[in-house]
């Protein structure tokens, strides 16, 4: 079949030169999905959508010492969408050949062709979809990193950790990863866009004391740039001195009390907050959040914003997985909540216009307090710090909330012993409602940026 040319784009990037290390050129791609597109057409859709990307990445991780794996990966995928008037179909396929490629646009339509009609499906609205051909959020950051040197990192992380004591005592590994990929998402209404990407992380985790003494703990750092990762002997040396501040650890006794959350605990937190506000929550009304918007569901000292254009971040995008535009927004203000997590689909059944989050929430920033987490352990001065949560305890219905914990009783604003085998317990309307501070200590690793968090009081479940 010849190749047709890629349709009039509403937003098509320019082709960027690609990296040798990707099999396929990023015109290529942009071919692949253009073919797509024509062929579905010429087999009867309504409408069509795209999505071709490849990726690849290798890691290393030793232990005590000893290199003990290396891993490489290389993918390639094609994901194909179609619609036959209300109906939906969908197929997919790591085979780029023609043959393949006009095969998985015919199972779509196959597929569709049996479903039942939803009245809400469908492309999104052709003047919601990204129009800027500039792309460039500063993604892509090529680590060539040859695997000798890999391994060297990670010895150099582990060595760090049994440096600072020699009461770490075993080591369950540290790790060096780099990935890279590129894709281009496409669809009928004209729109063709996508870029290259990057993420690349160091972690280290170790144990402390012996026998039945011990404790673990880990550190990692990742980011799109490897310049901007942590180095491998501050991972491994906060690594090692997290496990030893955990020996000694025990059970408190049941009682209510302040809790501060970690930073990276801290940003489970707003996990169940996207989870809660997210449109197949709304939908299917399964979810506390319901009939609460523009009403206070966070203390008024809290204020969230959605950030997708913030270059070089970690969760960062021009177009959401439909080609949707993103865009800055006020999520939380004062504590008032402004604004769902909606897709096309979500949005139409919510009578609503979608938020661009079809794939999840881009850069969610928590306004820092003036406290650091010293100044947050001097406001809580008697309670629990948790820098681990364990289990899924969530009614997200309800609010429920449930998890199982460990981290450090503090007293007169003081860490005095570590604390494990606890439950800590309550209701996420109250846990939103009741936070007392929000530190400056962020630790950025993903799509939530957050500080610790206090909360002013919860039950926790001890002997």
């Amino acid at each position: 079949m010849p190749r047709s040319a890629p349709p009039s784009a509403l937003a098509q990037s320019p082709s960027p030169a690609a990296p040798a290390r990707f099999a396929q050129s990023f015109a290529t791609l942009q071919q692949l999905a253009a073919d797509a597109l024509a062929h579905a057409k010429a087999k009867g859709s309504s409408a069509c959508e795209v999505e071709v990307s490849e990726g690849f990445g290798q890691s290393a991780t030793v232990r005590r010492g000893e290199v003990e794996t290396i891993e490489y990966n290389r993918d390639k995928g094609i994901g194909v969408t179609v619609y036959v008037g209300k109906r939906r179909g969908s197929a997919s396929t790591s085979d780029f050949s023609p043959e393949a490629l006009r095969q998985t646009v015919e199972a779509a339509l196959d597929i569709a062709r049996f479903t039942a009609e939803d009245e809400f499906s469908g492309l999104p609205d052709a003047e919601l979809l990204a129009r800027d051909g500039d792309f460039d959020l500063d993604l892509h950051h090529p680590w060539a990193l040859p695997i000798e040197d890999a391994i060297a990192q990670a010895r150099r992380c582990e060595d760090a950790a049994f440096a600072v004591s020699k009461k770490i005592s075993n080591s369950e590994g540290a790790s060096v990863a780099t990935q890279e990929a590129q894709f281009v998402h496409a669809n009928s209404l004209g729109f063709m866009g996508g870029y290259p990407t990057s993420r690349h992380s160091l972690s280290c985790s170790v144990i402390a004391g012996k026998g039945s003494a011990m404790q673990r703990d880990d550190w990692y750092s990742t980011a799109r740039d490897a310049s901007a990762l942590a180095s491998p002997e501050d991972i491994g040396a906060t690594a090692a001195r997290r496990a030893l501040s955990r020996l000694g650890s025990r059970r408190i006794a049941t009682c209510s009390a302040p809790v501060l959350f970690e930073a990276p605990v801290a940003a489970s937190l707003l996990n169940s907050f996207v989870h809660a506000a997210s449109g197949s929550s709304l939908y299917r009304r399964s979810t506390f959040l319901l009939d609460r918007l523009g009403k206070r569901v966070f203390s008024k000292k809290v204020n969230i914003s959605e950030q997708p254009h913030l270059r070089g971040a970690l969760a960062s995008s021009p177009f959401d997985n439909e080609g949707v535009a993103t865009r800055a927004r006020d999520l939380v203000v004062d504590g008032v909540l402004q604004g769902w997590f909606l897709s096309s689909y979500s949005a139409r059944k919510l009578g609503l216009v979608t938020t661009g989050n079809a794939g999840g929430s881009h850069n969610l920033i928590v306004v820092p307090g003036k406290r650091d987490f010293k100044g947050l352990l001097r406001k809580m001065d008697r309670g629990l710090l948790v820098t681990e949560l364990l289990g899924q305890g969530i009614n997200y219905v309800t609010g429920d909330y449930s998890r199982g914990a460990a981290g450090y009783w503090v007293e007169n604003g003081e860490i005095v012993h570590a604390v494990d085998e606890i439950t800590i317990a309550g209701n996420l309307r109250d846990i939103f409602r009741n936070i007392a501070a929000v530190g400056n200590d962020v630790v950025v690793r993903g799509s939530k940026q957050v500080g610790s968090l206090l909360i002013e009081e919860m039950k926790i479940a001890g002997d």
